[in-house]
């Protein structure tokens, strides 16, 4: 992978871990912060009490540069083990902080589990949730019989064969506004039968070149590429376990739209794991 509706919750506090003591008074800065993390070993990017997350993480250690707690608001709260190449992040700082110093001693205390690619003083009224136009996930699935140590992290591993054409045709079927009842969790409290539209912009299944023999044989790598306006939690888990067993001749093509146009969630089938999920971009006007 982010994301989901939980973004429209505030945002967390990043007091749920130890950190300097809040700043006082006085002007602030908004910054962007453009993040790339691992999410394997954190219970996803919302700070947590207790528990070992992305956000947690790298609030505690900007709030040690700058001297003074901080806040993280980010696009898209990944879930435990999603990872992400293009999280954008938004935090306010006091006035004068050396952006270039906050980037690189973060990613001394941080990286390579999470880094900062690049961070810029923000536009007036930017904030990194509320002004995404768009958010870009990528999901990988080997295709092979025998798992492969270096993809294991980062791709889902499925016995082929699986038909290419049949999951390209399914992923086709689900570009525009649709109500995504049928592959997504339902908000708490949220009364059953609620509508979850979502507009999909682009949603595409392909093959990822790679050089002969080093997957083993046989064995493909397939990427799943899907861009919407939002996500409601679980979403392209859900879609990509559809495609994929639309992919095995257990759904036929026509399964998906049946799907859609279903609203019941019961009816999904399988959610495919979180380790193949990778946030890889943002959009804003």
């Amino acid at each position: 992978m982010t994301l989901f509706d939980r973004d429209l919750a505030p945002a967390t506090p990043a007091g749920t871990e130890a950190g300097p003591p809040a700043a006082e008074a006085g002007p602030t800065v908004r910054l962007r912060l453009d993040v790339a993390y691992s999410g394997a070993g954190f219970r996803g990017f919302a700070a947590q009490p207790g528990q070992r997350t992305v956000g947690g993480k790298l609030a505690a250690a900007i709030a040690t540069v700058v001297g003074h707690d901080v806040e993280l608001t980010c696009a898209g709260r990944t879930d435990a083990g999603v990872h992400a190449t293009g999280q954008v992040v938004h935090v306010d700082v006091r006035a004068g902080v050396d952006v270039t110093r906050l980037v690189r001693s973060v990613n001394a205390m941080l990286g390579p589990a999470v880094v900062v690619r690049a961070g810029v003083v923000a536009a007036p009224g930017f904030d990194a949730r509320r002004s995404a136009s768009a958010r870009r996930y990528r999901y990988l699935v080997l295709e092979a019989d025998t798992p492969d140590p270096l993809l294991a992290p980062m791709a889902w591993q499925v016995p082929g064969p699986l038909d290419l054409r049949a999951m390209v045709a399914g992923a086709d079927a689900l570009v525009g506004e649709h109500d995504f009842r049928a592959f997504c969790r339902r908000r708490p409290g949220a009364p059953p039968g609620t509508p979850v539209r979502r507009r999909v912009i682009d949603a595409r299944c392909r093959e990822v070149a790679v050089p002969p023999g080093e997957l083993g044989d046989p064995a493909r790598l397939l990427r799943f590429d899907v861009e919407a306006d939002s996500f409601c939690h679980q979403m392209v888990r859900s879609i990509v376990g559809v495609l994929v067993e639309v992919g095995r001749g257990r759904r036929r093509v026509a399964d998906v739209t049946w799907l859609l146009q279903s609203g019941d969630r019961s009816r999904g089938g399988v959610i495919a794991p979180p380790h193949g999920l990778c946030l890889t971009g943002v959009t804003y006007p």
